[in-house]
Formats: C-alpha cells, sequence, structure tokens
C-alpha cells in the first residue's frame, strides 16, 4: 500500500476513528522517540559510596523533556476553560 492509499483511506474514516487513528499515533512516535533519546541509566556500581536507601532511588525518577512554561500553560488553559 502506498502512502498516497493510506492516506485516502484514512480520510474516508469517520472522524471519530480519525482521532483515535491520531492519538495512537502520537503514542506510538512518543514511546519510540523516548526510547530512542532518554538518557541511560547511570552506572550504579560507580555509586557505590552512597547509603543503600539512596542507591535504591537511582533511576526512579525520569525528569521529562518537556517545556515547563508550556505545560504551564496548558493547565492554566485547562483551569479556566
Amino acid at each position: 500500500m502506498t502512502w498516497q492509499e493510506l492516506q485516502k483511506q484514512a480520510l474516508q474514516l469517520p472522524i471519530g476513528d480519525r482521532w483515535r487513528l491520531v492519538q495512537l499515533l502520537l503514542s506510538s512516535i512518543q514511546k519510540e522517540t523516548l526510547v530512542l533519546f532518554s538518557p541511560p541509566i547511570p552506572n550504579t556500581n560507580s555509586l557505590t559510596g552512597l547509603d543503600p536507601w539512596t542507591q535504591s532511588l537511582i533511576g526512579v525518577i525520569k525528569l521529562g523533556t518537556e517545556d515547563p512554561t508550556e505545560s504551564y500553560v496548558d493547565y492554566l488553559e485547562e483551569k479556566y476553560s
């Protein structure tokens, strides 16, 4: 199937199905790019001097790459709309 055929078929879907398709594709792209561009988990062997409890926290929290300004704008739009 060519790109043009796929596009033509997608445009013939009902609007609800197209939204689900867009959400599915976006989710797939986000997951793939998260895996490709996420920083590696630090080597825990080099952190052996830390308390065991502190070592257990390594890799638990992953910082997002989203823009804090954009997140705040989204929050305000949701709150006041």
